[in-house]
């Protein structure tokens, strides 16, 4: 629909409307003590620490969730005073918006399931972001030595189709530290390999050599 102000003539009105607007707007700032208006001091920064870091806090949360020590590093990096910063984390730990177990478990269904991530590799990127050794300890144990070596065998049959053509121990060397890259023992790693080769048609007698047990 086409503003008033935008048909012809009506630009001295407008402007007319604009000063008498700011007119009473001064009169109005006067009196309430000749300061700015609130609506500037209403969208201007939280004025405590405690409303900074509320306000960073719930930012950083709508983007993905955060550890408590994610959080608490992102507050002290923004110059929050440690008191105010512990308070607020606290808080939003006690009404749930914090949750480090629920963290640990939903990072280790998505990283083992979307990356191929063996517990040892998951473990260590939960270190990483601060969460507690025994919520780690719990989230990883849920993964069994049965989906760990079946994961590992999927990622495998996934690279071999890339490595043919290789000699056989640059192909053993290749699919091995793949799998010790996402963390997998290497006991596993080349008992996997070794079992995938060998239902591809290599010699198993020739892969003992390069890929021994343990």
């Amino acid at each position: 629909m086409t503003r008033r102000t935008d048909w012809p003539g009506s630009e001295h009105d407008s402007s007319s409307a604009a000063g008498d607007a700011e007119n009473r707007s001064g009169r109005k700032g006067r009196e309430n003590g000749g300061g700015p208006s609130s609506s500037r001091a209403e969208t201007g920064p939280p004025r405590t620490p405690e409303e900074q870091a509320r306000a960073i806090c719930l930012r950083l949360l709508t983007g993905s969730p955060r550890t408590r020590k994610q959080l608490g590093d992102a507050l002290r990096e923004r110059g929050i005073p440690e008191e105010a910063a512990e308070e607020v984390l606290s808080r939003f730990e006690d009404v749930g918006l914090i949750n480090d177990a629920a963290f640990a478990d939903a990072w280790v269904e998505s990283r083992h399931h979307g990356r191929g991530l063996a517990r040892r590799a998951l473990a260590r990127e939960l270190r990483t972001k601060g969460v507690d050794s025994t919520l780690i300890e719990e989230a990883v144990s849920r993964l069994d030595s049965e989906q760990e070596e079946s994961t590992a065998r999927e990622l495998v049959d996934r690279k071999l189709r890339t490595t043919r053509g290789l000699d056989r121990e640059k192909r053993l060397r290749r699919l091995a530290g793949m799998l010790a890259r996402k963390g997998y023992p290497e006991g596993l790693a080349l008992r996997v390999v070794r079992q995938a080769l060998e239902e591809e048609g290599e010699d198993p007698e020739l892969l003992e050599r390069h890929l021994p047990d343990t």
